[in-house]
């Protein structure tokens, strides 16, 4: 899988996509992440990217040609699947838009900064908008590595324990049960008996009613 991340702060995303699981996907090469310098494609001697907005205003507005220029090239070398645009007027990020986007082969992410991006940007190249909460940020660099994350490491072959993310919390509608390791005494604080049983079953069903329990109680709409 390949993501094509276009924004004015490439540096920003060097830490993220260089530790932990999405440094191990891009090695094992189950994933490629390009990050791509907004300014090299700006078409003026001062390498902007942005400009005053049409009607008056507070805020600079990002440029079209310069994303126009990197989105097309890149897609005269491949097909994308999607061209995502990081908003928070975008649709909520959430696991079954992870899972959806996890069987893509090419994704381009597009990082707004500034007032926002040029309009005919998001209604000529965009293909989904999407948010990663009700809360505005300085850029869209941090929502777009939370959106590979969350994907990537759904791809199989990329957590060690294959059975790993299908257990994680939303994927089944439900919040994840708590998780315990040693030592199963603490200061008088002691892991459930079920979970020292050896009783896969039993174990299961109170990690089901845990599960529920916890969503009913913190996230209640994810069961209407």
């Amino acid at each position: 899988m390949r993501f094509d991340i276009i924004t004015v702060l490439p540096a920003l995303l060097e830490s993220p996509f260089a530790h932990s699981i999405l440094q191990r996907a891009q090695k094992k090469g189950i994933a490629e992440i390009f990050v791509h310098n907004l300014r090299d494609y700006a078409t003026n001697k001062q390498k902007s990217v942005d400009d005053y907005q049409y009607g008056g205003g507070s805020g600079m507005v990002m440029s079209i040609e310069p994303f126009a220029a990197c989105i097309e090239k890149l897609k005269a070398e491949r097909d994308y699947d999607e061209i995502i645009f990081m908003s928070p007027d975008g649709v909520t990020l959430n696991q079954s838009t992870a899972n959806e986007l996890s069987i893509k082969k090419n994704i381009i992410i597009l990082c707004g900064h500034y007032k926002g991006i040029d309009q005919r940007i998001r209604d000529i190249f965009v293909t989904r908008e999407v948010s990663i909460g009700d809360y505005v940020l300085s850029g869209g660099e941090l929502p777009a590595a939370i959106v590979v994350d969350a994907v990537v490491r759904l791809i199989p072959g990329v957590l060690n324990d294959e059975t790993s993310a299908l257990s994680d919390s939303f994927q089944g509608e439900l919040l994840d049960a708590p998780v315990y390791t040693r030592p199963a005494d603490w200061r008088g604080h002691k892991v459930p008996d079920v979970l020292l049983s050896g009783h896969e079953a039993k174990v299961n069903e109170w990690r089901h009613e845990q599960a529920l329990e916890r969503t009913q109680k913190r996230r209640p709409d994810l069961l209407e």
